[in-house]
Parts: C-alpha cells; structure tokens; sequence
C-alpha cells in the first residue's frame, strides 16, 4: 500500500499526474497548516503550497543521477543563504513541504499522505494545548535614558513592584551614544500593561521612549 507508483527510472504520464495532484493537494494543506493560529504573508502561503510540487518535479529529474543530485543540491544551497531567515514554525513548514515534495518525487504517495496527516494533526494538537508557549504575562520592556544616568538599579524598585520576574537582557546605545536603550524581559503581575507603571517609568527616564509588548516568536529563539 504504501509502495512507490513508479516502476524502475521509467516515469509514465498517469504516474506523472497522480504525484504531481498528490503533491499540490499537500503543498495546499501545508499552507493551511501554517495559517493555524498565525501570522502569515500572502507570498509565504503560496510558496509553501506550490514548494511539494516543485521538489517533486527535481526528484523525478534527479532519478538516479548523482550529477545532477549534487547540482540540486547546491542549487538549494544558494537559494537557502539567499533567503532571509525565517521563525522556526516557517523554517519547519519548508522542511515539510521539501520532505513531502521528495516522497511524491519517488512516488511514495500514500506514504506522503499519511506522513502529512500524523504530523498535521500532531502540530494542530500541540499549537492547540499551547505546547513550548511562554507566559501570557511576559513583555519585553525597552527603555531609553539619557547618557547621563546609571541604569544599574534605575528601575528595580519599579520593575519589582509590578512584575513578577524581570532580567536585563542587554543595554546599547543610541542616538550617536548619547542615548543608552535597556531591553528588559519582564513578567507581569497583571494581564494587561498598567498605565501607572508606564508614567513612573517616564518619570525616571525623563519622558524618553518606552516600548513594552508581547515577546515575538524571533525574540524566543
């Protein structure tokens, strides 16, 4: 059941069309997968969903042929460190959608399928429990100060009355270095940022920027 389709290095025209639908019908379901409960472009969408069907057509040329399997290989190569990097739930689909686009190349369909449907159900299972997800509480909390104050200890009395755990993760500086900016991960007391914690903040570090917001998936990397 779970055999190839294709028989020796002979590619027949229906074995063509099969792998090829199999491999859109997953390169589809791929894309869906990575719209569940997330962020998403227009053009990631569609590269993932047209990405099987693509490796299949390599594969297929491939055959057999360690040439032109080392030519594909570099060829991915390139387009790999001509990519911007991506989060790892994007890098992970990729590897899907490649992984995938090489069972249909060989003509492994049924095995592409069922591979397709424990891992999709697996992942929407744990993206639904919220397996690995930080605190709903956690902020990063970035504070620009003027050159003139020493941030060592500036906001500890603030940061311990409102938050639960803080760290300093890093302090660099801005504007020319007449600016220094302080990225703090904190973890709330209450859901929401309160207001009064933001104007003592301002007090202190004399009205300059202060962003604080949800902790994003690079960030956690």
């Amino acid at each position: 059941m779970l055999n190839s389709i294709i028989s020796g290095t002979e590619i027949t025209v229906p074995a063509f069309l099969i792998c090829t639908a199999v491999s859109l019908l997953l390169g589809l379901g791929a894309a869906l997968l990575s719209m569940y409960k997330n962020r998403h472009s227009q053009s990631f969408a569609v590269t993932l969903a047209l990405l099987p069907a693509m490796v299949q057509v390599v594969i297929m040329l491939v055959n057999g042929n360690i040439g032109a399997g080392v030519a594909v290989a570099g060829a991915f190569g390139l387009v790999r460190f001509r990519s911007a990097p991506g989060t790892a739930r994007e890098i992970g689909l990729i590897f899907l959608a490649v992984t995938l686009g090489i069972a249909t190349g060989m003509g492994y369909v049924a095995l592409a399928v069922a591979f397709f449907l424990i891992i999709a159900l697996y992942g929407v299972a744990l993206m639904s429990l919220r397996f690995g997800a930080g605190r709903a509480n956690e902020r990063t909390l970035r504070i620009t100060i003027g050159e003139n104050l020493d941030y060592e200890g500036l906001f500890d009395d603030l940061l311990d009355q409102y938050a639960s755990r803080w760290e300093l993760e890093r302090v660099k500086t801005t504007n020319m270095g007449t600016l220094y900016e302080l990225t703090y991960k904190v973890v709330l007391r209450e859901p929401r940022v309160p207001k009064e914690f933001l104007d003592a903040l301002r007090c202190r570090n004399g009205n300059l920027n202060i962003v604080c917001g949800r902790v994003t998936e690079k960030e956690a990397l």
